[in-house]
């Protein structure tokens, strides 16, 4: 348990209207105007290099699990810049590298056991009730097995659910509010859950955008992902940040 001073130190996260999912979307499209072309070749570097990892033999699925915390406060570091009315760079996506390694490094890592944990969860319940099919026999048995088996694969995708939530404010609270991992983690969950509508709303928007950002041979993940991190960053800014997210940039 956290003492009063780290709670004291740290964003406490706002409650929220479950419309604003929408705004942020339609704040991650203003950011992604702003500076088109150097989004654009960000996404792109931000598909490539996490594609090169996953090539790595036998451990290059860890590798993107670990690595994607730190491109991703990179990129909510671009966003902040626009924001703010600064300028975007391209080498803002490796901000995180610069800022935290360790932490946003360490941040991943718990997402990857995270992500192994539920496996084995899953895996055991599915194996335990085929095991248990399997010595009843008949179709009691078979009825008990396929039962399992999908209990498990409820159990596994609440867990995941519980890990992207643990996720998406993560990178931010590391690189802007130098939080601890673990609290971060923490933190991040505590925001999704006591805003469960505005983020299942920005859920649902976002399945039915990935798919469709994947029609034109996948191209449309090059505007997708600059939205997701404006989107991010003004979830954030809105949950935990000191100002709401402006509705176009400010002055210079």
């Amino acid at each position: 348990m956290p003492d009063a001073a780290t709670l004291d130190r740290h964003p406490h996260p706002r409650d929220l209207p479950p419309g604003k999912g929408l705004e942020w979307l339609a704040a991650g499209w203003r950011l992604l105007v702003l500076a088109p072309g150097v989004w654009i070749a960000q996404a792109l570097i931000f598909i490539v290099v996490l594609f090169a990892l996953g090539l790595v033999p036998f451990l290059g699925w860890a590798a993107v699990l670990v690595a994607f915390p730190v491109l991703s406060a990179g990129m909510v570091a671009g966003a902040a810049e626009l924001a703010a009315g600064r300028s975007i760079r391209i080498d803002h996506l490796f901000e995180g590298l610069r800022r935290h390694p360790g932490n946003l490094l360490l941040v991943g890592l718990f997402y990857l056991l995270g992500g192994i944990l539920a496996g084995l969860i899953a895996a055991a319940i599915g194996s335990s009730a085929a095991l248990t099919g399997y010595v009843l026999g008949a179709l009691a048995g078979l009825g008990l097995a396929v039962g399992g088996v999908m209990l498990a694969s409820v159990i596994f995708t609440v867990l995941w659910l519980g890990l992207i939530m643990a996720l998406w404010f993560s990178p931010a609270l590391v690189l802007l509010h130098d939080v601890a991992p673990l609290e971060a983690m923490r933190l991040s969950v505590s925001a999704c859950v006591g805003n469960l509508l505005c983020f299942a709303l920005l859920a649902a928007v976002l399945y039915v955008l990935i798919w469709l950002a994947m029609l034109p041979a996948g191209l449309g993940t090059l505007l997708l992902i600059p939205v997701m991190a404006g989107a991010l960053y003004a979830s954030y800014r809105d949950t935990f940040g000191d100002l709401p997210m402006p509705s176009q940039r400010p002055a210079e």
